[in-house]
């Protein structure tokens, strides 16, 4: 009972996350103005910020047990570490291409990521797919790589943003720490890195942080707009599998294509079509795999294939 119910929270932890994630283009959309490494380096800071008092407020008894128990596990301060880096070069990568009007590849490689997850969930954590649930990867497989072959060039931003954010659910799983410990700890190994490099953009008169302006207060508020979604996210990682938190993944690139065509007006050939029908087909194979009835089909198939 009680495994069931941290499933159904897992589920809608996941699904919050990717849609604030999927919303996301409009925020960055609105400091176009200011460079993608500036911003990284205030998203860092403030959500830094914004972590550390929920921490402090929130949970601070088991944020201090917790910090204990990470000091005395070399394994799990190397992957937050490196979950810290790895999704660092995301968040940069990410706001480049929707500020660089490349949302529509930026979607493509989130749906990408999924298929890394699984990946990665097969050869690190040991995880097992059904007979269905394979098929379903191999027609998203099939779905990404017609889009890119006929891409015309290397898509680069997707295929580093699918690694990144793939190499980054895998650290999550190791550490087994509480959201807010775990993203506290990780906006912490970047803050100081992030604080200097502003302090040098504003030495040269080069920073966009000017007063209570407009892009003041967005600049502050992207630490905010990034700590609730890795929340969810990372509530999500600790209750559900790799393998399934990857292909709750679709719901995020959904809504960022969706913006990227309707709101921005990026291009949206016959290739597109082709590829997200793959992958959608592949998305609803792998839910009806998890079902009690679609498993009781495939019992039912396997006896009369018996007799």
């Amino acid at each position: 009972m009680m495994q069931e119910k941290n499933t159904k929270q897992g589920i809608i932890s996941a699904i919050g996350a990717y849609f604030l994630w999927g919303i996301l283009p409009i925020y960055w959309k609105l400091i176009l103005s200011v460079p993608a490494h500036e911003i990284l380096a205030h998203r860092i800071l403030w959500a830094f910020f914004f972590m550390m008092g929920m921490a402090v407020l929130v949970n601070r008894k088991n944020f201090y047990e917790e910090m204990k128990q990470l000091a005395f596990s070399p394994k799990k301060l190397i992957a937050l570490i490196m979950g810290s880096i790895f999704i660092s070069i995301n968040w940069f990568i990410y706001i480049w291409a929707v500020n660089h009007d490349r949302i529509v590849e930026a979607s493509l490689g989130y749906y990408i990521n999924p298929l890394f997850s699984v990946l990665l969930g097969i050869v690190f954590l040991k995880e097992r797919l059904v007979f269905w649930q394979t098929v379903s990867v191999v027609m998203a497989g099939c779905g990404v790589l017609y889009m890119t072959i006929h891409f015309g060039s290397v898509p680069w931003v997707a295929l580093m943003l699918a690694a990144c954010s793939g190499l980054y659910g895998l650290c999550k799983k190791i550490p087994e720490v509480s959201a807010i410990t775990s993203l506290t700890l990780e906006t912490l190994v970047l803050a100081p890195f992030a604080f200097l490099y502003l302090i040098y953009l504003d030495s040269y008169g080069m920073g966009s942080f000017v007063g209570l302006s407009v892009t003041s207060i967005l600049l502050i508020g992207s630490g905010i707009v990034t700590a609730i979604p890795l929340l969810l996210f990372t509530d999500g990682a600790n209750k559900l599998s790799l393998t399934s938190l990857g292909f709750f993944q679709y719901v995020s690139p959904t809504i960022s294509l969706l913006l990227g065509i309707f709101l921005y007006r990026e291009p949206f050939t016959r290739i597109h079509f082709i590829s997200f029908f793959l992958i959608w087909c592949a998305v609803l194979l792998f839910s009806l795999s998890k079902t009690a009835l679609f498993l009781k089909i495939q019992i039912f198939v396997l006896k009369k294939r018996k007799l």
